[in-house]
């Protein structure tokens, strides 16, 4: 009897987007001398772990440690928006369920002002170490946001999700849409340059700090707890709107 020689693995849905154009979509053959872990396997295709919440071996649901053998037929899934699955089949919970709180890497300033001003919690320092990422990540159960796959194949990493868009504002709607987060947010409610949250305050308590033009043409102000930084309803103020409204839209009717 012939001795099969491979494993086949099929990706499923946003997993795709990590894997060679010709393995799209499609059931990919894996040589296989000998036994090895499903997760270093997956993460061989260029899947990083973080992406994945389900893992289904020879029809039966696994996890990370199982072994892959000849033969195996793997089936591996991203989290699911439609909860058909049982909490005991899951690799991880979802964060979106519980209040969204980042963490992302250094070449992501620009995401970081856009989802601070659409009141997400969301750590930014251009300075953090890909250690300072990962231990930030993980101690705060935070999602690590992230053009680098390398990073979030990082094994301490739980969290964590790899940008396929390039343009900060795209990276936005990305972030809401794959995380579900329509409903959690809050805009200008927190510091875009510190993270920390907004507050209203007097006019007259800060008058000295403005613009002669601005403390003519305005009457509310918030100012931040931490940094001080005081904010209006700028110039830009409306079409921010305009676009946060257009990320909050239902999906047009087919």
């Amino acid at each position: 009897m012939q001795v099969r020689e491979a494993a086949y693995f099929r990706f499923y849905a946003g997993l795709n987007d990590h894997l060679k154009v010709d393995d799209r979509y499609r059931t990919v053959e894996r040589l296989l001398l000998v036994p090895t872990a499903v997760k270093d396997i997956i993460e061989s295709f260029g899947v990083p772990h973080p992406e994945v919440s389900a893992i289904v071996a020879n029809y039966e649901f696994v996890d990370f440690r199982y072994v892959v053998r000849r033969g195996d037929r793997i089936a591996v899934y991203p989290p699911f928006q439609s909860q058909w699955l049982r909490p005991g089949l899951i690799l991880r919970p979802d964060l979106h369920r519980e209040e969204p709180r980042f963490v992302l890497d250094v070449h992501l300033g620009k995401l970081a002002a856009y989802l601070r001003m659409l009141g997400m919690d969301t750590l930014y320092q251009s300075c953090f170490s890909d250690p300072e990422l990962v231990r930030i990540s993980t101690e705060e159960r935070r999602v690590l946001l992230t053009r680098d796959r390398g990073l979030l194949k990082h094994g301490a990493v739980d969290h964590g999700y790899w940008l396929r868009e390039t343009d900060s504002r795209r990276q936005a709607a990305e972030v809401i849409e794959r995380f579900d987060l329509s409903g959690w947010i809050r805009p200008f409610s927190r510091c875009m340059a510190c993270n920390d949250m907004l507050e209203a305050v007097e006019k007259e308590s800060i008058e000295r700090e403005l613009p002669a033009r601005v403390a003519q043409l305005h009457t509310e102000f918030q100012r931040c707890r931490r940094c001080g930084r005081v904010y209006w309803k700028g110039s830009h103020y409306d079409r921010m709107l305009a676009w946060i409204k257009q990320l909050t839209a239902p999906p047009a009717s087919p």
